[in-house]
Parts: C-alpha cells; sequence; structure tokens
C-alpha cells in the first residue's frame, strides 16, 4: 500500500513539473515579441541592431530637424547629446511631440534611419522617460527641469 501511494506521489510531482515547465516556455514563446529594449542614439552608434529587430529608441527631438513631408510622413533627429539618429514616422505624432522635448519611438533600423511605427511625447512640462534621463545623464547634458 505505501508503495502505491508513493508512486502516485511521484507521477503527481513529475506531472506537475512538466506543466510548469510548458507554460513558462509557451509564456516566453508569446511574450517574444512583446519585449523591446530601449537604446539611446550614442548606444545605437557602438552597438548596431541586428536587422528587422525591433527596440525602442528615445532621446531629445532636436532643434530645426522637424520635417513634414507626404501625407502624415514626418521626419526628424533624436539625439541624446553623444550621437543623432534620423527618424521617420508616417502617422498622427502626440500633441505634446516638439523640438528639445523628449520621446520614445518603437521600431526598426532601415538603413541608417530609425523607422517608428509608435511615438510617445512626455506627458507634461516637468516629465521624462527614466531611460532618456539616464542616457542623457551619461553624456553629461540632463538639466534638472527648473520648478
Amino acid at each position: 500500500m505505501k508503495s502505491l501511494k508513493k508512486k502516485r506521489r511521484i507521477q503527481v510531482l513529475l506531472v506537475a513539473a512538466v506543466a510548469l515547465a510548458v507554460s513558462t516556455a509557451m509564456i516566453g514563446y508569446a511574450m517574444r515579441d512583446g519585449i523591446n529594449f530601449f537604446r539611446a542614439p550614442a548606444q545605437l552608434a557602438e552597438n548596431p541592431p541586428e536587422p528587422g529587430e525591433v527596440f525602442r529608441l528615445g532621446g531629445l527631438v532636436e532643434a530645426g530637424t522637424i520635417r513634414r513631408g507626404e501625407g502624415e510622413t514626418v521626419t526628424f533627429s533624436v539625439t541624446d547629446g553623444g550621437a543623432s539618429v534620423p527618424v521617420r514616422f508616417t502617422g498622427v505624432l502626440p500633441d505634446l511631440f516638439g523640438e528639445n522635448q523628449g520621446m520614445i519611438g518603437t521600431g526598426t533600423m532601415e538603413g541608417d534611419v530609425f523607422v517608428a511605427s509608435e511615438i510617445l511625447a512626455k506627458h507634461d512640462e516637468t516629465y521624462m522617460p527614466k531611460e532618456i534621463v539616464d542616457a542623457l545623464k551619461e553624456q553629461g547634458v540632463y538639466q534638472e527641469p527648473s520648478s
């Protein structure tokens, strides 16, 4: 009788371990496209992304670089003080998007141009995403907002 209980307990533990491993693998597989790594322009210059890799680019929109193209296409450059990356975006920009403002874009590199599928802008005059603040501090160009 004891060996039957022991055998059943081992079977239950093995089934639970296999179920845990399968569910972990399925979660990882489902999230593979949802994980976008943040990069600053200086990091792109040092370590270019793989072709077709989706990632997030963030920094400040350079003054004088916003150009409206045909339809909803907009080109501009993003900088962190150490490097600058040209960006192309087709779509409606956020209302708070502007020169010398923080932004984060999601997209891929096509040659030397970052083609954004989504653009996020800071939501008030004092907020800036932590990743951008860290990148700007690393380059020595970050200034604390005045209150």
